[in-house]
């Protein structure tokens, strides 16, 4: 048995500019794990990811949006970067419902490189560690949050365990990390 076989994730993305490598390792990490992953896009279809913020990578399947999708079926949330990405998704109203219900609900809410902006704008970065791409460090620490330059920083404040990373490069950890919040 694996250690996720119960767990459910759902991988909340806009359906062009994010990060490659920030969608498609976790859910590979995390399908290895066993755990059920599901992709929703703002609409069907896939997500043409970019390496880079420029370069075209690998489309990815959408599997639902995410106006069709409920906190209360995940046991976890994962917010891929890729500026283009993070930037649509987070003035988004009904992407901003979906992260404050996981909160809400006590589940664990992962974001890297530029997702954690989704933070700002739910205002789950007030009072809480994280860390970020440090391109937006400054927009974090404007929103009350203690910024650190780690690979990882977990959070349990505030009645739900929050996961932030920084870049691609630390993908190992914060996939880890995941894992490890859900054995």
């Amino acid at each position: 048995m694996a250690a996720l076989d119960d767990r459910r994730i759902l991988v909340m993305t806009t359906n062009f500019g994010t990060e490659s490598d920030e969608l498609t390792k976790p859910i590979a990490a995390l399908r290895e794990a066993g755990a059920t992953v599901t992709v929703a896009a703002t609409e069907p279809g896939v997500v043409k990811t970019l390496a880079g913020d420029r370069d075209p990578g690998p489309e990815v399947p959408v599997d639902t949006t995410y106006e069709q999708v409920r906190a209360v079926d995940f046991d976890a949330l994962v917010i891929p970067g890729g500026t283009l990405n993070a930037d649509q998704l987070r003035t988004d109203e009904a992407a901003q419902q979906l992260v404050r219900a996981f909160g809400a609900d006590g589940k664990v809410v992962a974001a890297i490189c530029h997702a954690p902006w989704m933070l700002v704008e739910t205002g789950f970065a007030a009072d809480r560690d994280l860390t970020s791409v440090p391109a937006i460090r400054t927009d974090l620490v404007n929103a009350g949050a203690r910024w650190a330059d780690r690979e990882v920083v977990i959070d349990d404040e505030a009645g739900f365990r929050l996961i932030t990373s920084r870049t691609p490069d630390d993908l190992d950890a914060f996939n880890a990390a995941i894992i490890d919040a859900l054995s």
